[in-house]
């Protein structure tokens, strides 16, 4: 992986969307340094079209029902934008939410034992989450799981209804 290959800077845009829960502002505050410490991110040009080197700015929002990404180089140079529907991760998302919102719960009134099995729960759902974030990115990113599962994240965030 080159040192160009990556995302430096992240931008979430939320407007529109209500004020999140202390629950999901940590999840996004992580998932954002996580993402920023390391990461695999290297756009693919279509045909035979060169992509300007990286690092790359991801500007990430919803438009339209449909993911943007918004991608230019640290010299500000537009790098690039796709659109991916949101119809493959629908599923995903509320199954997500769903149970993350048991977690949260039980981290407050459950012992460790049954945390760890919704944890395991919820990190599964989360790897089938950053799975349909790879297949929809094939072909128009390499990247890596721990890249995809922090975009899925991201993702979730983008969803939060309140």
């Amino acid at each position: 992986m080159a040192d160009t290959d990556r995302i430096f800077e992240i931008n979430l845009d939320d407007s529109g969307l209500p004020a999140p829960t202390p629950e999901i502002e940590q999840e996004r505050r992580v998932a954002i340094f996580d993402l920023l410490e390391k990461n695999l991110f290297q756009p693919i040009g279509r045909d035979d079209q060169v992509v300007p080197a990286g690092p790359y700015r991801l500007d990430l929002s919803i438009a339209d029902r449909r993911l943007v990404f918004n991608l230019q180089t640290e010299s500000g140079e537009m790098a690039g934008e796709f659109h991916l529907s949101l119809t493959p991760f629908r599923q995903v998302i509320k199954d997500y939410f769903q149970i993350c919102e048991s977690y949260f719960d039980a981290v407050k009134r459950l012992p460790p034992s049954q945390i760890e099995a919704i944890d395991m729960g919820r990190r599964g759902i989360h790897n089938e989450g950053s799975n349909v974030v790879e297949e929809r990115l094939a072909g128009k990113v390499k990247t890596d799981k721990a890249t995809a599962r922090r975009i899925f994240t991201l993702i979730c965030v983008l969803h939060f209804k309140g």
